[in-house]
């Protein structure tokens, strides 16, 4: 065997594949439950300009897990704890984008900084170190997949609930405020939301790439179409595709989850804005042409 076909085969291995594909179960049933909150909670980062938070919100996730990791609790909850603290922190301090940034910036090494000392004071198995920063869904036990569900169902019915005055306030944040919608409180109530349906895909993507779970699928619907309808329908069936493909890719192999699902999701967004430039090529600069992201 040459060097080129072991490192395929640690790439893409499917012996015994029927076999390891009944032991995912539980990992593809949470994987479809992480594309649906992260596709439908992407449509309002992209529409709100709020990547660089996710990024943020991600490295206190990270820091929560860790300690959770180091005290030998629920790692999903101590995800959790950290995103919500970082989301509210972000939505109390940054209310402009400037300011948001700004708190952004401070709290991102703050964060990786104490996920990093977490992980240097675990004297457990290497692997636990690895998966929160490249994702460990794979191995998703019934414990984690009741959080996991549980919280996907509160960040459902909340996104639910504030759809239609989200919307109205992220595309005119000054008419919606003078029509009586509470901008600013529905700002901050996304936050939270947001740090939920992060803290679910650092579990997938681990926190490192969190950005290709919340992000990427919906700024590829973005560009293929502005309809209010098909932007979350298509956003959130590329966020499943991404984490189901990168599951299945992943099952043979001995490669982390997360580069299979980050390049699924980048290889969405490749044809997606390929099809959006042709669009527009076609169509004329004067007709109405999907929201670029």
């Amino acid at each position: 065997m040459t060097l080129a076909d072991g490192v395929w085969q640690q790439i893409f291995s499917f012996d015994n594949y029927g076999e390891l594909l009944a032991l995912v179960r539980n990992s593809l049933i949470a994987g479809a439950a992480l594309g649906l909150v992260g596709g439908l909670a992407g449509v309002f980062v992209i529409m709100r300009d709020l990547p660089f938070a996710v990024h943020g919100i991600s490295e206190l996730s990270f820091a929560g897990a860790s300690a959770a990791l180091l005290l030998g609790v629920n790692v999903v909850a101590g995800s959790i704890a950290g995103s919500l603290i970082a989301a509210g922190a972000i939505g109390v301090l940054g209310v402009r984008a400037r300011e948001r940034n700004s708190a952004i910036g401070i709290l991102m090494p703050f964060g990786l900084g104490l996920g990093v000392l977490f992980l240097a004071l675990y004297k457990g198995r290497a692997a636990n170190k690895f998966g929160l920063l490249t994702g460990q869904i794979v191995a998703v036990d019934t414990p984690q997949m009741t959080w996991l569900l549980g919280t996907a169902a509160v960040v459902l019915v909340a996104l639910v609930l504030m759809w239609r005055p989200l919307s109205f306030a992220s595309a005119d944040p000054d008419v919606a405020e003078a029509r009586g919608v509470p901008v600013r409180s529905l700002s901050f109530a996304f936050m939270l939301v947001l740090g939920l349906a992060v803290a679910l895909s650092v579990q997938a993507v681990g926190a490192l790439l969190v950005l290709s779970l919340v992000v990427t699928p919906a700024a590829a619907a973005a560009r293929v179409t502005a309809s209010p309808v098909l932007l979350p329908l298509l956003s959130v069936v590329f966020a499943v595709i991404a984490i189901e493909g990168g599951i299945l890719l992943a099952l043979g192999s001995s490669i982390p989850i997360s580069p299979y699902v980050t390049t699924v999701s980048f290889g969405i967004y490749g044809v997606c804005r390929l099809a959006g430039a042709r669009r527009t090529r076609r169509w004329g600069v004067g007709r109405a042409a999907p929201r670029p992201a």
